[in-house]
């Protein structure tokens, strides 16, 4: 069964950092995609980023490039999204989720599995 867990949400204040991390299990891990997403009240779930099987090609949603990056360590079976230069509007519950083997990275469809969710909110 899979499951992935979030961690390392908060409160900030604007212009600040949060890295939010999400361990895995029930799956393999090292061989498949994995991506962030966020929902904010009111609106529908965003995409925010993803990260291919090694690490090596990222893809990010237009409203955090260059402030966000992920990342994943396979050994520890566990993926990170460091928020840089937050923003109020930035302000969501972040889900992690578990993609598919050797799909696009924007391919969204592949993400099927999904965390419970970590706050971040950022005040001004």
């Amino acid at each position: 069964q899979v499951q992935l867990v979030e961690s390392g949400g908060g409160s900030v204040q604007a212009g600040g950092s949060l890295r939010v991390s999400c361990a895995a299990s029930g799956l393999t891990f090292s061989v498949i995609n994995m991506g962030w997403f966020r929902q904010a009240p009111g609106k529908e779930r965003e995409f925010v980023a993803a990260i291919n099987w090694s690490g090596g090609t990222t893809y990010y949603g237009d409203s955090v490039k260059g402030r966000f990056t992920v990342s994943r360590d396979n050994a520890k079976n566990t993926v990170y999204l460091q928020m840089n230069s937050l923003k109020p509007e930035d302000t969501a519950v972040y889900y992690c989720t578990a993609g598919s083997s050797g799909a696009g990275l924007g391919y969204k469809a592949q993400f099927r599995s999904w965390g419970q969710g970590t706050q971040v909110t950022v005040f001004s």
